[in-house]
């Protein structure tokens, strides 16, 4: 009778998780000579690389020590919607993170050995084919990186003291790499209750991501893949953008692509050269591709979808962050950071101009007409503490946003804002209230906009009360500076990967130095930095009067990052909340080669009695 008992609960539970399963796909994605196929229709597709997908690279908080962390489910949703509402109906994610010797173990990763897996990074892997079949998204998924980014083929081998050559040829080490194959392709989904080799919103797996591989080596795990899973299509993830006869022939390589940042005069005749030699035999996409000129990224993609490729995917999309505005990673000027629907903080790299190319050609590709954009659903407003530190979750296609204000006891909103993106700033306050007065308290909303029309308002956050007035300068430019001299410069995108994606700092040199005028006495500072050599990088000075500066004592606080490749600079924070009386003017003076990153200056500060003093009459 137990047992009985135990089966029915088993089986009711099964059925529940089954029963909470929703998904858009009806067929897996098949090849049928050089086209792919959703049941009796072709796919095709226009559409992104979403690197950051299953693994997030550019977690950039100030304080932070590890630019790595798991995306949520919001973030997982807003990518895929995004690739939705750009007309497209397959993405590419990256490869599977692997532990890498000697690194801090705060740093999550996939793999953790042979053998050995995260089980909370392949929860976020579970989350991401969820969503997938909820929204209708196809995914290429990789299961190795050629490169070190974030873990390849040589951490592989260096599990074993081997070298990352040996990852093509030794026994062991392929081994070891089946082990995850295996893993992956047999896991059970946490949220669906189905095996990822039976889950249709996968349309293939690639053997990796630009593998610099042997023929064989390619040829053996293509088969192994196979021999596990027979639902779906297997690609080969080369890093050749010539194809073979020999792939093309290979029955273990269901699809093929290759990838394109050479010069447009080259990767055009490559994509031709590639679809003749398909033609009529196997599906052929362009798996990557990036370009600056604007131009170039038309001709190619026009070349692809002219001359019947199965697709096309830009690197790449990077979506909005859990605390508000997008994950940023500049590569050359920007490339490689498209944010849907493109903003204006991107010009520099034509980002809506591509942004809007893509989603006309990703309808086109399919002979269908561009719909209106769909409106933008209401963000979700995250709690204020501080009337210049305001923050929303973004909302998928909003161009822009419109803050809303009331004071309590009113029921009237009033508009304060009416053109704010969220892609201007990284992990910054999105919205600062500088019109807020002292003394006030105040509830806020936020409501987001595109070209259709206007989202419903998001959620209400309040009240917030105004203790203090806040000088912020974010360093854009010297509007804000009274005075100025010495070597300095104003940064954008110059090694913006290394400051945190920053792309408004302030460099200075040895002696120079920067002053501020205050409205009022000065209550305290906050000044980040980022020290580019070992020294401290700043002094600082007040008074009344720029005739009769004191040098301050401020407290510095570093937040020096984990071993890394990549050189990250050394954030460090400057406080101080003892000055001379009646101080209203700050000099910043340089002491060693810094880049100042965000000034706070508080003043006019209302002191409220401490409730743990009992007066006494």
């Amino acid at each position: 009778m137990k047992r009985a008992i135990l089966l029915v609960f088993s089986l009711f539970s099964l059925l529940l998780v089954q029963c909470g399963t929703s998904s858009q796909f009806e067929n897996f994605v098949t090849a049928k000579k050089d086209k792919l196929m959703e049941g009796n229709k072709e796919l095709r597709f226009v559409s992104y690389n979403i690197p950051n997908l299953l693994y997030i690279e550019d977690y950039f908080p100030f304080k932070a020590s590890s630019p790595w962390r798991l995306p949520t489910g919001f973030e997982i949703r807003d990518a895929l919607k995004a690739i939705k509402m750009s007309g497209g109906n397959v993405a590419r994610t990256y490869t599977l993170s692997v532990r890498r010797k000697g690194e801090s173990k705060n740093i999550i990763r996939y793999v953790e050995g042979p053998g050995k897996f995260n089980e909370k990074a392949f929860r976020a892997l579970d989350k991401v084919l969820q969503i997938a079949n909820e929204e209708g998204i196809r995914l290429i998924i990789p299961f190795v990186d050629n490169w070190w980014w974030w873990g390849g083929r040589a951490e592989y081998a260096a599990f074993r003291g081997k070298t990352s050559d040996e990852f093509w040829t030794d026994p062991q080490l392929i081994s070891d790499f089946e082990k995850t194959i295996n893993f992956v392709l047999n896991r059970k989904n946490t949220y669906t209750g189905v095996l990822y080799k039976n889950d249709k919103a996968v349309l293939g797996w690639e053997t990796g991501n630009e593998l610099e591989a042997p023929f064989p080596w390619q040829n053996t795990i293509a088969a192994y893949v196979k021999s596990i899973d027979q639902n779906h299509l297997v690609l080969e993830g080369t890093h050749a953008q010539v194809l073979t006869e020999q792939e093309v022939d290979n029955p273990n390589f269901d699809v093929l692509s290759t990838h394109y940042y050479s010069p447009i005069g080259k990767a055009v005749p490559d994509i031709l050269k590639n679809r003749a030699l398909t033609e009529g035999k196997k599906p052929y996409f362009v798996g990557e591709f990036g370009y600056r000129d604007f131009n170039d990224t038309k001709t190619i993609v026009d070349t692809a979808v002219d001359n019947g490729l199965a697709g096309i995917m830009i690197w790449s999309m990077r979506f909005h962050a859990r605390s508000g505005g997008f994950y940023q990673h500049g590569e050359g000027f920007g490339v490689g950071s498209y944010r849907f629907p493109g903003f204006s903080s991107g010009n520099m790299y034509h980002e809506k101009e591509v942004v809007d190319f893509m989603r006309n050609s990703a309808y086109k590709i399919n002979g269908e007409q561009e719909p209106p954009m769909p409106l933008p659903g209401a963000p979700a407003l995250l709690n204020i503490k501080d009337v210049y530190d305001i923050s929303w979750q973004g909302s998928t296609g909003a161009s822009y946003y419109s803050i809303q204000r009331k004071t309590g006891g009113q029921d009237n909103w009033q508009a304060i804002a009416d053109s704010v993106s969220d892609a201007d700033v990284v992990f910054r306050p999105l919205f600062e209230d500088t019109t807020a007065e002292l003394g006030k308290s105040y509830y806020y909303r936020v409501i987001a906009n595109n070209v259709s029309g206007s989202s419903a308002p998001s959620n209400e956050a309040g009240p917030v009360e105004v203790t203090y007035k806040k000088f912020v300068d974010e360093m854009k430019d010297s509007t804000k500076i009274i005075q100025m001299s010495g070597n300095l410069q104003f940064l954008n995108y110059q090694d913006v990967f290394k400051a945190k994606e920053d792309n408004s700092r302030l460099k200075g040199e040895k002696d120079a130095y920067i002053i501020y005028e205050i409205p009022k006495s000065i209550d305290s500072i906050k000044v980040e930095v980022f020290l580019t050599s070992s020294q401290c990088g700043l002094d600082f000075f007040a008074s009344d009067s720029l005739s009769s500066l004191k040098p301050l004592a401020a407290k510095i606080e570093t937040y020096p990052p984990y071993k890394n490749f990549y050189g990250f600079y050394t954030p460090a924070i400057y406080t101080c909340d003892e000055f001379p009386p009646d101080s209203r003017y700050l000099k910043i003076k340089f002491n060693d080669v810094a880049q100042l990153s965000r000034i706070e200056i508080i003043y006019s500060k209302i002191e409220k009695p401490d409730p743990d003093i009992v007066s006494v009459q």
